[in-house]
C-alpha cells in the first residue's frame, strides 16, 4: 500500500496533476488510528488508510467485525475510525479515509452489503429507510458504537471508503500497471525491489516519504523505463480500477447494453455513439496543461480504442499508451517505440461492385472477411471492393503481433497500404478484428487519409454497426 502511494506522487508530479500527493507517511505520528499509509497534499483531502490483512476469510467485514472492541480491551474499528475523524476534521477541513482488507463483505449486514463497488462507500444506500427499518436500526447500532449521532455517521460514511476483498494476486499486477504508467520497471523483480525499499525506510524509523526520497530510490534502484504518464479511463465494459487515480475517467459502463463485460458492444439508448465519441475527443482538454505522455487505461473495444488513436493523432505530439494484456503477460505499447521498417501486412482484395467508396476489414487477430462481405451487401454499403489487411504471414490468430515495436511496424504498413490504395475515395469503412493496443496504434497513425466511418462488431442484428466517423 505504500508503494502504491509512492508510485501515485511520482505520477502526479511528472504529470502536474491538480493537489498532487507531495509525501507519503507510513505509520504517521499524529493522524490517530487510520495512520497505516497516508497521503499527504498541498490542499484538502488527505488520504488515511487503515490496513487490515488476515490469513484467511474466516472473519467477514460486518457489524461484528466493526464494532467489536479489540482483544486488548481497547476501541472498536468503528470507534478508532470515528475519533480519528473527529480529530482530522476538527476545523471543517474535509479528508478521504479508507479501510483496506484482504476480508470479503458480509452479504447479510444491512450496512455493508450496499457497498457502492466502484466507490466503496456505503452511501448514499446507507441513509435509506426509516428508523424502524433492519438498516435504520443498524445505524442506531454503530453510531451509538461509534459514538456518534446518526446524522454524524452519515457525515462519516459519505468519506469512509470500504475497499474489500483485496485480492494479493490482482493487487500485485495492479501495482505493475501503475509502476508501467510511472515510468518504471514493471516486472516481478522491480516490484519486490521498489516494496522492499519502501520496508527498509520504515524499519529505519523513516515514517514521512518525500519525493525525492522516493525520485533517489528509483535511481539506486535502477527501475526508470520511460516517462511517467497522465492516466485517461475510459470504461464501457467494466468499471476500471484505475479510475480513481486517473487525471481524467470516462466511465459508460451503465450506459452501454447489456449485463455483461462480454455482451456489452453498444450503447443503450438513448446514449449514442455520437455521445461518446464527443467524450472521448474532449479527453485531451481535460488532461493536465502541457501533458505529453499519455497512458490509457479500461476497458472499450475496438472502434472506440481505435477513435482513442486517432484523438491523440501522433502529429500531436502526443506519447500514447495501452497495456496490451496478451499470453506471455502483460505489455506496454507505445507509440514512440521505434522500429526499423514498416511491416507490409498481406493483402487481398473483394471486388462488390456497389458504389465509389471503399471497405477495409483489417484481419489479424481472427478471420471475419465473409461476415464483413455479408453485411457489406446486406446493407448495400456504396464500396467498389473490400480490402482485406492480414498479418504478413497472413495467418490470423491472438499471437500474431509480437510485441509494441511489431504493432507500430505493422500499422505504419497497413496505413502506408491503405494511402496508396484509397488516393482518389472519399470515404472508407473499417472493420477491425485486431488486438486493442494496435486498433490504438492504428487510430493514432491515421492521417493523409480520407474520412473513415469506423464499425464495431455487435454480434446482433446486422452483425456490425457504424460508431464513429474520423476525419483523416
Amino acid at each position: 500500500m505504500a508503494w502504491e502511494a509512492c508510485l501515485t506522487l511520482l505520477r502526479e508530479n511528472a504529470a502536474r496533476s491538480h493537489n498532487p500527493v507531495r509525501a507519503v507517511g507510513v505509520e504517521l505520528d499524529s493522524v490517530g488510528n487510520l495512520d497505516d499509509v497516508v497521503l499527504l497534499r498541498d490542499f484538502p483531502p488527505n488520504t488515511y488508510k487503515q490496513v487490515k490483512y488476515a490469513v484467511d476469510s474466516a472473519t467477514p467485514v460486518n457489524a461484528d467485525y466493526l464494532t467489536k472492541p479489540a482483544a486488548s480491551g481497547g476501541p472498536s474499528i468503528l470507534k478508532k475510525i470515528a475519533r480519528t475523524w473527529k480529530q482530522l476534521t476538527t476545523h471543517g477541513g474535509s479528508v478521504e479515509l479508507r479501510l483496506v482488507t484482504n476480508r470479503a463483505a458480509d452479504p447479510a449486514d444491512e450496512l455493508v452489503k450496499v457497498c457502492d463497488a466502484r466507490t466503496g462507500l456505503l452511501m448514499p444506500k446507507a441513509a435509506i429507510g426509516g428508523d424502524g427499518s433492519n438498516r435504520g436500526k443498524a445505524r442506531v447500532r454503530w453510531a451509538e458504537e461509534a459514538g456518534l449521532t446518526e446524522v454524524e455517521l452519515l457525515d462519516l460514511l459519505s468519506v469512509l471508503h470500504f475497499d474489500l476483498s483485496v485480492n494479493m494476486v490482482k493487487y500485485q499486477e495492479h501495482l505493475q500497471l501503475l509502476m508501467a504508467i510511472a515510468g518504471l520497471l514493471h516486472d516481478q523483480r522491480a516490484l519486490e525491489a521498489g516494496t522492499g525499499w519502501v520496508a527498509k525506510m520504515v524499519r529505519n524509523g523513516q515514517r514521512q516519504l518525500t519525493q525525492a526520497m522516493v525520485e533517489d530510490a528509483v535511481e539506486e534502484l535502477a527501475l526508470k523505463a520511460g516517462p511517467a504518464r497522465a492516466v485517461l479511463s475510459i470504461a464501457t465494459l467494466k468499471p476500471d480500477p484505475m479510475a480513481p487515480d486517473a487525471d481524467h475517467a470516462i466511465d459508460w459502463v451503465d450506459r452501454f447494453e447489456g449485463d455483461s463485460e462480454y455482451t456489452k458492444r453498444r450503447p443503450l439508448s438513448p446514449n449514442t455513439w455520437d455521445q461518446l465519441q464527443a467524450d472521448i475527443e474532449a479527453a485531451p482538454g481535460r488532461l493536465p496543461a502541457g501533458t505529453t505522455a499519455v497512458s490509457v487505461t479500461g476497458s472499450i473495444r475496438l472502434a472506440p480504442a481505435f477513435l482513442v488513436g486517432a484523438t491523440f493523432r501522433m502529429v500531436t505530439g502526443t506519447d500514447l499508451a495501452v497495456l496490451q494484456r496478451g499470453r506471455g503477460g502483460s505489455q506496454l505499447w507505445t507509440t514512440n517505440d521505434s522500429f526499423e521498417d514498416a511491416l507490409a501486412p498481406e493483402v487481398a482484395e473483394h471486388e462488390i461492385g456497389q458504389g465509389d467508396e471503399i471497405a477495409v476489414a483489417i484481419a489479424v487477430s481472427t478471420e471475419i472477411v465473409t461476415d464483413v462481405l455479408e453485411y457489406l451487401r446486406e446493407q448495400n454499403l456504396p464500396v467498389s471492393r473490400l480490402i482485406v489487411l492480414a498479418p504478413p504471414n497472413g495467418k490470423a490468430n491472438d499471437g500474431s503481433v509480437s510485441g509494441s515495436t511489431a504493432a507500430n511496424a505493422l500499422a505504419v504498413g497497413i496505413r502506408d497500404h491503405l494511402r496508396r490504395s484509397a488516393r482518389r475515395v472519399q470515404r472508407m469503412h473499417l472493420f477491425l478484428a485486431c488486438p486493442m493496443g494496435l486498433a490504438v496504434l492504428l487510430g493514432n497513425r491515421w492521417n493523409r487519409l480520407c474520412q473513415t466511418v469506423v464499425y464495431e462488431d455487435i454480434k446482433i442484428d446486422d452483425g456490425y454497426e457504424a460508431a464513429f466517423s474520423v476525419e483523416a
